[in-house]
């Protein structure tokens, strides 16, 4: 049976990470992006991951420019961005599809096993949050 754990990603500033590392954790999964209405959640993402870290909560994110190009930057402008404007200290990952033929295995796993409204299998923008539990679920 297929569990987030299961999966890997590239990191922000470069180099494969298992997610294998997360386990036992509860993760707050959620693509991003920088020119986005919704950008100032990352302040609140990062008080949440502070608040929580200790207990095992780990927020990742994951930059996406799928939805009205709303971050373009580099991974490396991305993290610069996020760490400069809202402290951003908890992992990121770099950027990704979430949605269509090139999503993130990720993300195809993670629309799969919690569908949307109407069982929708598909992000509909920015910082959609996929909470996962320390069994992976």
């Amino acid at each position: 049976m297929t569990k987030v754990y299961d999966f890997k990603a590239e990191k922000l500033e470069g180099g494969e990470q298992s997610l294998s590392e997360y386990e036992g954790k509860v993760l707050l999964i959620v693509n991003t992006a920088s020119k986005c209405g919704f950008t100032p959640q990352f302040d609140g993402l990062e008080k949440v991951f502070q608040k929580y870290k200790d207990q095992g909560l780990v927020v990742l994110g994951f930059p996406c420019n799928q939805f009205a190009s709303q971050d373009p930057a580099s991974n490396s402008e991305i993290g610069e961005f996020c760490q400069r404007n809202y402290g951003v200290s908890f992992p990121m990952f770099a950027k990704i599809d979430v949605n269509g033929s090139n999503a993130h295995p990720l993300y195809k796993y993670l629309t799969k096993e919690a569908k949307g409204l109407l069982g929708t299998e598909a992000v509909k923008w920015n910082f959609t949050k996929f909470l996962v539990g320390r069994d992976g679920n």
